[in-house]
């Protein structure tokens, strides 16, 4: 049996990825080994977000090939997307598959290693080259000018490198233009974790804010039908998993692509994303054997008064909300290219904790966004102070090259980031015991996934609804057992001391 080994950079959405594919490898007879083994085929599934992912995706695309030079080492996914004409120049590399492109992940290593033990590798390169190939918008000069990438642009280069591109996309087929695609057809039917699983409900992204490349590496926006997202959930459900995480590239979005419906008077509405996904969660609340549905994160501006009602009427939602901020600033927001200000923000968060009283809401900061001058970082954490959020993931703003604030040059010093940075990861630590606190003494249901060993003793750990860790000594296996447990102390700052022999099942 031929083995292949799996290596996931980035996201959950690019870990969903990588589980399909090895759910596909699998069902064609693929045997998965780790990835610090020897294998016959390597697969590095890229991310592409700042210049360092794209770092760290070609170091480990060197490394597969270091640990077996004959080896077959596949880079997949954002970084793929983004530059695939310069990384068909990497040696390392000896096949590209591109976004949208995952599912057919055996078809594409069949294919390849077909023509290579058949030596005819070169030919989807001279048929190309040679305008014998037939297929439209194929060109016919030798370098290749008249070809064009996925993204729209000429194919311009020596007929070395042309030829490179041409057979390791195996004649510019495994990697599409995400533009005129729709979502990438395939379902998870079980998972590594016996208690929670996530489910790619969306891909792509049609917001640009001024710092991310998503939009040109996963594509506008696509959303999985809402029967095949039933489908994947009851198959999952049916293996033992009690909780599902929904996650995508921008879910606030789920549905906008969906076909509109038309009005009274025969026009065409436009789609409401809030509708399409409290439709969805509501067909999903009533999956027997679900016991969470837990929501990754969304954009403020699909909060309303109407959507938060719709949340509160379905008993499996987790009050556990990560809703993105980047910035407490308007000045900054506006350069971000973000639609709302704080003040908008803020209303939001309102309604929130309006419905749900004791939500967890989290979020994602910047810090050292070009330009942010000292007074507008002051008015982020106040802002941040203000909200009180339960956990802040506070990042130092890195580049991507290809996004409009990469060229911004007026950019801040590393030092200056790293000294903002630790003083939200302050306030973020502060915040986030209180938070923890406030469930000291009050009866829980934690869903209980792992043994872990703290301080030189093992607990059985879990999480609440609102993704609070509580810990619990058990003699008694407890995986997967939701119980209702009642904290009575901190056992680190990060987790919940719980009181043994309570109700549940």
């Amino acid at each position: 049996m031929k083995t292949i080994a799996f290596h996931n950079l980035g996201c959950k959405v690019n870990s969903y990825d990588q589980d399909l594919m090895q759910q596909i490898t699998q069902q064609n007879n693929w045997d998965i080994v780790q990835f610090n083994q020897k294998s016959d085929v390597y697969v590095i599934n890229t991310c592409s977000v700042t210049n360092i992912a794209d770092r760290k995706s070609r170091q480990m695309i060197h490394r597969a090939k270091s640990l077996n030079p004959d080896a077959i080492v596949v880079a997949a996914g954002c970084y793929v997307q983004a530059d695939a004409f310069a990384l068909a120049q990497d040696e390392s590399v000896d096949l590209l598959i591109g976004n949208n492109k995952k599912a057919k992940i055996a078809s594409i290593l069949e294919e390849y290693l077909s023509a290579k033990e058949a030596g005819t590798l070169e030919e989807y390169a001279k048929e190309v080259l040679s305008g014998t190939a037939g297929e439209e918008g194929f060109g016919t000069g030798a370098a290749g000018k008249e070809n064009k990438l996925p993204d729209g642009g000429d194919i311009v280069g020596t007929r070395e490198e042309v030829t490179n591109y041409l057979i390791k996309t195996l004649g510019n087929t495994t990697i599409l233009d995400l533009k005129k695609v729709p979502f990438e057809d395939g379902n998870i039917n079980r998972t590594d974790s016996h208690t929670r699983a996530y489910i790619k409900i969306q891909d792509g992204c049609n917001r640009y804010c001024s710092y991310c490349i998503i939009p040109y590496t996963r594509g506008n926006v696509r959303s999985k039908a809402p029967d095949d997202v039933i489908k994947e959930a009851e198959e999952i459900v049916a293996s033992g998993v009690r909780e599902i995480v929904l996650t995508g590239i921008h879910i606030s979005s789920y549905g906008i692509d969906f076909p509109k419906e038309a009005g009274p008077d025969g026009t065409l509405l436009p789609n409401d994303s809030g509708k399409h996904l409290l439709s969805l969660l509501g067909r999903m609340n009533r999956i027997k054997g679900l016991r969470r549905i837990r929501l990754s994160s969304f954009e403020p501006r699909l909060i309303t008064e109407e959507f938060a009602e719709g949340l509160s009427k379905l008993d499996k939602i987790c009050p556990h909300f990560h809703l993105s901020l980047q910035s407490g600033c308007d000045e900054t927001l506006k350069r971000m290219n973000r639609k709302y200000t704080a003040e908008e923000y803020a209303k939001k968060v309102e309604i929130l904790r309006k419905v749900f009283p004791d939500a967890a809401i989290t979020t994602d900061i910047i810090v050292g966004f070009p330009e942010e001058t000292e007074k507008e970082f002051k008015e982020s954490r106040a802002f941040a102070e203000r909200i009180n959020f339960y956990e802040m993931h506070v990042f130092k703003y890195s580049r991507r090259k290809g996004t409009p604030a990469d060229a911004n040059p007026d950019q801040v010093p590393e030092i200056v980031k790293n000294t903002r940075s630790e003083i939200l990861l302050e306030l973020t630590e502060k915040q986030s015991k209180e938070f923890r606190k406030k469930w000291i003494e009050k009866p829980v249901e934690v869903l209980f996934e792992e043994e872990k060993e703290i301080d030189g003793r093992t607990y059985w750990v879990g999480h609440t609804k609102q993704y609070v860790l509580v810990a619990l000594f058990s003699a008694e296996p407890l995986e997967n057992k939701l119980l209702t447990v009642t904290p009575t102390d901190f056992l680190r700052d990060d987790v919940l001391l719980a009181k043994t022999g309570e109700s549940g099942l």
